[in-house]
């Protein structure tokens, strides 16, 4: 009977822990090789989504110039806060509240001018059934869930966001409303869009601060 040869099976076992090891070297290349460009395409999927929707919020607030002859109103001092959502899609008075046409959203009209910094909507059902009511007009359509959310939990006061989330909840735009990321609006004094008007939205990605905005064509990092 022919015995195993210890210095042949210390070598085979040698070799197979080298082989073992490159394997785990040329993995671990490639891991280093493939991760950085999957955040890459994720990081320029992130942005093309978020200037995708701003396009949609500045044409739909070019039609409402074309039917009014000025730009919906702004919040003077807050771009945050702004009413673009009720001013967008339309709004009804009803007794002592402002509704969206579809009723999906309400606000107080006490309540406006300290939410929206404006007495009240211009871009609203006004009088009665008859022919000299003024109907209002739904410039924005087929909205997604991840496109408005709530000032507060339950209020029923939406504000027009951005499908890409405030990555940290901590410092949130509007701090009842972790995560919610409003686009930012000035209509009566930009500072970019001289004599018409500034949108933008801010994004997190790859540890830093992105900015999404009509007056430029690239997402600009932010100081």
């Amino acid at each position: 009977m022919k015995t195993a040869n210890p210095n042949s099976l210390a070598h085979r076992r040698a070799f197979t822990l080298v082989e073992m090891l490159v394997v785990i070297a040329v993995i671990a290349t490639l891991a280093a090789m493939i991760f950085p460009a999957a955040h890459k395409l994720k990081d320029n999927a992130t942005k093309q989504k978020a200037q995708t929707e701003l396009k949609l919020v500045a044409s739909a607030i070019q039609s409402y110039k074309s039917q009014y002859g000025h730009y919906p109103p702004d919040h003077p001092g807050n771009p945050i806060t702004n009413g673009l959502y009720f001013e967008l899609l339309g709004t009804v008075q009803k007794g002592l509240n402002f509704e969206t046409q579809n009723g999906d959203a309400k606000i107080l009209a006490t309540s406006v001018a300290g939410t929206f910094g404006q007495g009240g909507f211009v871009n609203c059902t006004k009088g009665g059934s008859d022919d000299n009511g003024q109907a209002a007009k739904k410039f924005l359509v087929e909205l997604k869930p991840t496109q408005y959310g709530e000032i507060a939990p339950g209020s029923n006061v939406r504000v027009l966001a951005c499908s890409v989330k405030w990555a940290d909840i901590n410092t949130s735009p509007i701090p009842t409303s972790p995560g919610l990321n409003p686009w930012r609006y000035v209509s009566s004094n930009p500072t970019n869009n001289s004599g018409e008007f500034d949108l933008w939205v801010d994004i997190i990605s790859g540890g830093k601060t992105i900015r999404v905005s009509n007056w430029s064509d690239k997402p600009l990092i932010v100081p």
